[in-house]
């Protein structure tokens, strides 16, 4: 797909950005080799039903299982702010 320079400073000027003429030409050149790849995987064939699982038909994730973890100590032996059993982080939000 041919892309100008016309159409990157048009982008440009809707995202309100200004380029030279020698980077409206690097940035359309980057834009054909990106929208070429685009091109190129719309050919390819994405109808496969399951993700979850390979050739064989077998899952590749397990199951969750619930554990306890007898070791309290050595669980939170690198955590750093412990509090009691509480963790305490630092305040994210104002």
């Amino acid at each position: 797909m041919k892309i100008t320079t016309e159409t990157i400073n048009y982008i440009a000027k809707l995202a309100k950005l200004k380029f030279t003429e020698t980077e409206a030409e690097a940035f359309a050149h980057e834009f054909e080799g990106i929208l070429d790849h685009f091109q190129n995987l719309d050919k390819e064939d994405l109808s496969f039903e399951n993700v979850e699982t390979y050739a064989e038909g077998k899952s590749i994730l397990r199951k969750d299982e619930l554990r306890t973890f007898e070791n309290k100590e050595e669980l939170f032996q690198n955590a750093k702010g412990m509090k009691e059993t509480y963790l305490s982080i630092p305040k994210v939000i104002e």
